[in-house]
């Protein structure tokens, strides 16, 4: 398995654009046939802090997430609403 998890802060005032941006692209992304599990998390003593939960079958499935126009609309649309640039930490399972 290859997961990701990306952090991610995000501007109070876009808050609520994110949440609803990104379930949308969740909705979508957990149907793709290499993502395993696709978590949407909020941290709960700070509402503008997001995980993502990433696990795909390979690290080309994630590849080939990125090019999907869920995920392409998702980027597009939330670059804006973070107060700083997401990060993306890479971890296979033992």
């Amino acid at each position: 398995m290859h997961i990701v998890i990306v952090h991610v802060h995000v501007k109070e005032e876009s808050i609520s654009d994110f949440i609803a941006l990104t379930l949308e692209n969740a909705r979508n992304s957990i149907r793709e046939a290499g993502i395993v599990r696709f978590d949407f998390l909020q941290m709960a003593d700070d509402p503008a802090k997001f995980v993502l939960y990433e696990v795909y079958r390979t690290p080309d499935d994630q590849l080939k997430h990125r090019e999907t126009n869920h995920y392409r609309k998702w980027k597009a649309a939330v670059e804006e609403m973070m107060a700083e640039p997401r990060l993306g930490v890479k971890y296979k399972n033992l």
